[in-house]
């Protein structure tokens, strides 16, 4: 008997996503977008939350990307955010398209592993 809690996602479906060092509202900006692209495993409304103190936040999600949700109309930023994905190389790519249907997305690094990447976009107002 497992206690594991079951995955509706493929492993090779899911990205794992990662913002820091931008504000509370850009950060929403970006995870909702998301949230309305792909099935997650935390609900949009509770990311991101409010935070104690002045210190950096880092804020993080994984996203099944194997089917759309909905496409997400354009998001608004007040300064460029950078967001890093883990995954599988196709999952990373549908990832990207979900989010250039809302953002400019730039690709400005890549760590490439044998299944897996990570991936470090810039997405700007479009």
């Amino acid at each position: 008997m497992s206690t594991a809690p079951e995955q509706s996602a493929e492993p090779t479906a899911q990205v794992t996503v990662t913002l820091d060092r931008c504000g509370k509202e850009d950060a929403k900006a970006v995870l909702d977008a998301l949230h309305t692209s792909f099935p997650c495993d935390s609900a949009s409304e509770s990311a991101p939350g409010e935070t104690a103190g002045d210190g950096p936040v880092v804020r993080t999600a994984t996203f099944d990307v194997s089917r759309t949700l909905a496409l997400p109309g354009p998001g608004r930023l007040s300064a460029p955010v950078t967001l890093t994905a883990q995954g599988g190389y196709h999952a990373v790519d549908r990832l990207r398209e979900g989010l250039a249907e809302s953002f400019a997305v730039t690709v400005t690094g890549t760590a490439s592993g044998d299944q897996e990447q990570e991936v470090a976009f810039r997405l700007d107002n479009r």
